[in-house]
């Protein structure tokens, strides 16, 4: 490509493509593209996918619209199809969630995603995606003073400042508010390491779940039957997979919610009783005190007492 030229954009979807073979030319379309990826749909039903490409001299763009999926990037596709490059993805509707070695990452609308694209990772869109992608070389990373991206990792980050990154005390996402201000920074680096087994499509499933579940703790309505919506797979099939941990969705939740409690009460960070059952997610707080002195064999209202008595 001559410099200073670029193409015009190049639209592909998988509209009107034989349901058999969605999958395969969308995967095709993506490893001449952008990036070499293996797909899989998600509740058995043919993927709807659209994709808009641009090649820049410097970089390759993509807007991404697409049904629920999940996406791999395997040390095999890697070596049929490297890429020599940092992806960055940029959410604008939906969660995605991405797995790597050192566990998983929500991104929400307005969250940005920064990877080696030739270190393994899989991806997932539980509500389908709208995306916009970014593949820039290594070599034109390096130039525009963009920080070694060695092994995956997560520039998990706010594009825009809302009512919770701007809450104290919330760890995360910090508001991009000042020009030339450096912008937040790395909450996750991890090496994917080739030896390791590929983990299961459950394994994902089970962690996915967990996060889902640690992000909506203090919410009163979540159920199992949200944490399995919010993973993209059936209630029944959530529960085989925490039942295959020695749990269910049910004694995981309650048993997180208890110990979010328990720091709340043992460190005084909260007024009374009642503040803590709300803040950890307990609609009721007697319902909490009894659970509370089931598991812990104290009064909810004892400990509190001896953390004011420390300070």
């Amino acid at each position: 490509m001559t410099s200073g030229m670029m193409n015009a954009p190049v639209r592909f979807s998988t509209a009107g493509l034989p349901e058999t073979d969605r999958i395969a030319r969308w995967e095709e379309h993506n490893a001449k593209a952008l990036i070499g990826l293996r797909c899989r749909s998600l509740h058995d039903t043919a993927l709807d996918a659209t994709e808009i490409n641009l090649q820049l001299p410097t970089a390759h763009l993509a807007r991404v619209v697409g049904s629920p999926h999940v996406v791999e990037r395997a040390k095999s596709e890697i070596r049929r199809v490297p890429s020599d490059a940092v992806a960055c993805y940029l959410t604008l509707a939906g969660e995605a969630f991405f797995y790597h070695d050192d566990g998983v990452r929500l991104l929400h609308p307005g969250q940005l995603l920064v990877c080696d694209a030739d270190q393994p990772f899989m991806r997932g869109f539980s509500h389908g995606l709208e995306e916009l992608a970014v593949k820039i070389p290594h070599t034109v990373w390096r130039d525009l003073g963009g920080r070694e991206v060695a092994f995956a990792a997560a520039h998990h980050r706010r594009c825009r400042p809302d009512a919770d990154s701007r809450r104290p005390g919330r760890r995360g996402a910090a508001p991009w508010s000042r020009p030339g201000r450096r912008r937040g920074s790395p909450v996750g680096t991890a090496r994917l390491c080739g030896d390791r087994p590929r983990p299961s499509l459950s394994a994902v499933h089970l962690s996915v779940a967990k996060t889902y579940i640690e992000e909506h703790l203090t919410d009163t309505g979540l159920s199992a039957a949200r944490a399995a919506r919010g993973v993209g797979i059936s209630e029944r099939h959530l529960s085989r997979v925490f039942a295959s941990g020695g749990t269910s969705v049910p004694r995981h939740l309650l048993h997180r919610r208890l110990e979010r409690a328990h720091a709340l009460l043992s460190t005084g960070e909260v007024a009374a009783v009642a503040e803590a059952a709300a803040r950890s997610g307990f609609a009721s707080a007697a319902h909490f005190s009894h659970r509370f002195k089931e598991r812990y064999g104290l009064r909810a209202t004892d400990l509190l007492r001896e953390a004011r008595a420390r300070a």
